[in-house]
């Protein structure tokens, strides 16, 4: 581990640590994508639409699995740096177990508070019927989805990154096999999807185990040691709730921009829906290698060799931004041939093919966003990652739509994202600059 971590070359690392999580996060973009497909083809708006308004929802339990998942892989990485190997033990335990006791109590919540939550999501008469179908198969499965992302990336602390990527794969492909069974063949409509989903998920739960047991050395499921003190409770939560409110903001994000486009009709939901799934084909492989540098970061963070933590930084940030204006810059080229390829009706290729382009010329400042926040959850700075997971889909974003939603109507609403990701850009800058000066670190050390 210390020969990975600390010595080998960073460009090599990197690759070693990233590619895996970037592979992963392509496969659940094809499935997001063949998803959308499958859906879209059966021609149903409403359908669409049904599941596009349940999609918060599954940003929601990986929101909760991140304060368990990020906070624990963020606090293990500094503990190995620090070569505290027992107490890591204790930690990954910990974020295992309480991640099961969550998603299980969240299923019961979810099904009480049904019909208020899926309002607020943006179901109206119209979809409400399939919505709910979708909603429910998921909240009954919550808590394979929570756990399905904590020892995923606990395991990564170690190196294990291509076993990682492996239980995340076979799990989405067999996701994108049910997916056409329960639409097309048993005609099971949205609950299909949810069971579909849902089974993918739980196939990926049982290889993490498997990989858990047989590979980790020092991530395990010893129910005995999950019993850790309150300050290691702290670290893990202190990092991993700014991790989780990224995702609760974006189930916020996705929520009031359903319901702000609602009073357009169920054609500009379905529109966004599709349009969100094919900007993911972006931002999917920027969060993998966010994630896939999280453990380096945290590593030579604890280690305080600052220098390499130097270099990584630059070298993450140069891998983000090239990455985003290639594959960026092609889909708004390619727009409408592309939104084409999920439902071919002109009204939905015109509006899905304008909502890209607004999406997507911000995205390598999304990428800078997201090395500014896994730095300050790496570290330990749970102050900086919660300003930054509240702003891009949370309190700037609030801003901005509703403020551009009264000057501009429907424009103001597709293009409140792109204007969001500059100013979140700039306080991340602002922050990462008086938070964490390298430079007299690197001085100090000389």
């Amino acid at each position: 581990m210390d020969q990975l971590f600390a010595k080998a070359p960073i460009k090599k690392v990197y690759f070693k640590l990233a590619l895996p999580v970037v592979l992963g996060m392509i496969t659940t973009m094809i499935y997001n994508l063949a998803d959308t497909m499958f859906v879209a083809k059966t021609g149903d708006t409403r359908l669409v639409a049904a599941v596009t308004i349940g999609a918060p929802l599954l940003n929601f339990l990986m929101a909760v699995s991140d304060i368990f998942g990020l906070g624990g892989s963020s606090v293990i990485s500094r503990l190995f740096g620090e070569k505290r190997y027992n107490l890591s033990k204790r930690a990954s335990s910990f974020s295992i177990y309480w991640g099961i006791i969550s998603g299980l109590f969240l299923t019961a919540i979810l099904l009480i508070f049904e019909r208020p939550i899926l309002y607020a999501l943006g179901a109206r008469s119209t979809t409400y019927a399939d919505s709910a179908d979708f909603y429910r198969v998921i909240s009954i499965g919550a808590v394979f989805i929570v756990l399905s992302l904590i020892p995923q990336n606990l395991i990564r602390t170690e190196g294990l990154a291509i076993q990682a990527m492996i239980a995340s794969m076979l799990g989405t492909i067999l996701a994108i096999i049910l997916d056409p069974i329960f639409l097309f063949i048993l005609k099971m409509g949205a609950t299909g999807v949810g069971i579909a989903n849902i089974l993918g998920y739980a196939f990926t739960d049982l290889l993490l185990v498997y990989f858990t047991v047989k590979k980790a050395t020092y991530i395990n499921l010893n129910p005995k040691l999950m019993k850790i003190d309150k300050k290691l409770v702290k670290d893990i939560i202190s990092i991993g709730i700014p991790s989780s409110v990224t995702n609760f903001a974006q189930s916020f994000g996705m929520a009031l921009l359903n319901s702000s486009l609602a009073i357009y009709g169920a054609n500009k939901i379905a529109a966004m829906g599709i349009t969100q799934k094919i900007y993911n084909i972006v931002i999917l492989v920027i969060v993998g290698f966010t994630f896939g540098s999280q453990p380096l970061i945290g590593y030579n963070y604890g280690a305080k060799n600052w220098k390499r933590l130097r270099d990584i930084l630059r070298f993450d940030m140069l891998v983000q931004v090239i990455y985003a204006v290639i594959a960026g810059g092609l889909l708004i080229v390619f727009s409408k041939p592309i939104t084409a390829l999920f439902m071919n009706q002109n009204n939905i290729v015109s509006s899905a093919s304008y909502m890209l382009i607004a999406c997507l010329v911000t995205t390598p400042l999304v990428g800078i966003i997201l090395v500014y926040t896994t730095v300050f959850q790496s570290v330990g700075n749970a102050w900086a990652a919660f300003i930054m997971a509240i702003s891009r889909q949370g309190v700037i974003y609030f801003i901005a739509i509703e403020i551009m939603k009264y000057m501009l109507g429907y424009h103001g609403i597709v293009w409140a994202q792109a204007v969001t990701d500059v100013v979140t850009c700039l306080i991340g800058y602002l922050i990462f600059r008086y938070s964490l000066d390298l430079k007299d670190k690197i001085k100090d050390d000389n």
